[in-house]
């Protein structure tokens, strides 16, 4: 008796590792926290565990599971901590939850497939990824007014930025002083590119050669977890957000102070620059598809699905520049109306190319993220000398940053979660029949 009930234990304690390695790796690859307690109880239910006996709490850096009754109680703790973007794990993770369903898994199958999930090669090469990242800045810049030349001035920067950081993460730099080093490298490597004499726009690089930093990712699962009530989740990505913005800021100020020795009028050269477009739609089409593959690259995406995200960056940019230029409502309902629109298409694409909503929606909508006025609000806050005005500039810029992010994330969130919710009742009657399609062939056991 005591040896079958130390088997089962057991059991019951592989099921609860299996569980956590799951989630473990949706969080490290930057899941919203909704789809992450989705996933893991979808995944929970394919391995026995009842809902309602099963109690799972998610935060940044830890996973917690519990499965109790009335006799028993077992608890299991995960630790996360290498964390970036993955969206083809996360997408494959939500089809293995289904597969492992469907086909009657082993456990030890179920661990195979998950283990090759999470040491499965990136889909790009580390200088294919750098030089996505770099192509991904020359779009912002040319989405701000540059000529090409300018365009890829700020895509070389970025690269040889983008590896710089990746060179400081391989030796073990601090991963906020990694960013502050690559922002001013890359920041140098624009102001000399501006004495080429090349291009008709020198100083716009300045504005878009750190941008591969921008922690677009975060930013929009915080307000995404905000808006389900994962407070505690969210607002532990808000902080690494701000603590990201702040080490580019500190990287930028750092380079401007540098390079005000050389020309003392760069400060006034940086803050002025326009970062009003005044090109035909085709090109902003251009410069959005750029973008938004480049970043695509850099969140790991699959191949087959860059030109869908690269259609979908058109979309949301040219929406937002009709809305916000021609029709005059503003970047942040311009930015809101770009990000509504591909959320909704979205919602019918993911049955298209079977992919979870924000692997289409997240790198479509990133060309709009306000990077320069995040950190010109902090490199106003920063540098601040006592002149007149400073103050008003930097609540300006921040305000409407904080507002163009939020309407971002609300216009991405909202489809999904209306959509979410009038399928929720498709799905769990979908896993019910398969479930009970199991219980039939005698292959479902709980606990």
């Amino acid at each position: 008796m005591k040896t079958l009930q130390a088997e089962q234990e057991a059991m019951v304690r592989r099921k609860l590792d299996l569980l956590l390695r799951t989630g473990k790796l949706l969080v490290e690859s930057a899941a919203d926290t909704n789809r992450i307690v989705r996933n893991m109880n979808r995944v929970a239910a394919y391995l026995g565990l009842p809902e309602e006996k099963l109690h799972i709490d998610v935060s940044y850096t830890m996973l917690v599971v519990n499965l109790s009754d009335d006799t028993h109680s077992f608890s299991k703790f995960q630790k996360c901590e290498n964390h970036g973007i993955n969206m083809t794990a996360i997408s494959e993770i939500s089809h293995l939850s289904w597969r492992a369903i469907e086909e009657d898994y082993s456990l030890d199958r179920y661990e195979e497939e998950l283990e090759k999930i999470r040491t499965k090669k990136r889909n790009y090469v580390p200088y294919l990824v750098a030089i996505g990242a770099g192509f991904a800045c020359g779009g912002f810049c040319k989405l701000f007014g540059c000529d090409w030349i300018a365009f890829f001035f700020a895509s070389i920067c970025a690269f040889m930025g983008f590896r710089i950081r990746a060179h400081c993460n391989e030796f073990g730099v601090n991963h906020y002083m990694s960013i502050a080093i690559a922002a001013l490298a890359a920041t140098c490597l624009a102001y000399a590119t501006s004495f080429s004499g090349l291009s008709s726009t020198p100083y716009h690089p300045l504005l878009a050669c750190a941008l591969f930093i921008v922690p677009g990712v975060p930013l929009i699962n915080f307000v995404d977890d905000m808006i389900d009530n994962y407070i505690q989740v969210g607002i532990t990505r808000a902080v690494n957000t701000i603590l990201m913005l702040c080490a580019m800021a500190f990287g930028i100020v750092i380079a401007m102070r540098l390079l005000a020795m050389e020309d003392v009028t760069i400060d006034k050269k940086f803050s002025e620059l326009s970062m009003v477009p005044h090109d035909a739609y085709y090109v902003y089409a251009v410069a959005a598809a750029i973008a938004a593959t480049g970043f695509s690259m850099i969140f790991n995406i699959q191949r087959r699905l860059l030109w869908v995200v690269a259609l979908g960056g058109v979309i949301a940019v040219c929406t937002r520049n009709f809305v916000n230029f021609e029709l005059g409502y503003g970047p942040v309902v311009g930015s809101f109306m770009g990000s509504l629109v591909v959320s909704l298409i979205a919602v019918k694409a993911v049955h298209w190319f079977h992919v979870p909503n924000h692997v289409l929606t997240i790198p479509s909508v990133i060309p709009m993220i306000p990077g320069v006025l995040m950190y010109r609000a902090l490199f106003g806050l920063v540098n601040m000398n006592g002149v007149v005005g400073e103050v008003t500039a930097v609540v300006f810029n921040g305000i409407n940053a904080s507002l163009i992010v939020i309407s971002i994330a609300l216009g991405v969130a909202v489809p999904n979660i209306f959509a979410r919710r009038y399928i929720a009742k498709d799905r769990r009657r979908f896993l019910e029949e398969e479930l009970q399609r199991r219980r039939e062939r005698g292959k479902f056991i709980e606990w």
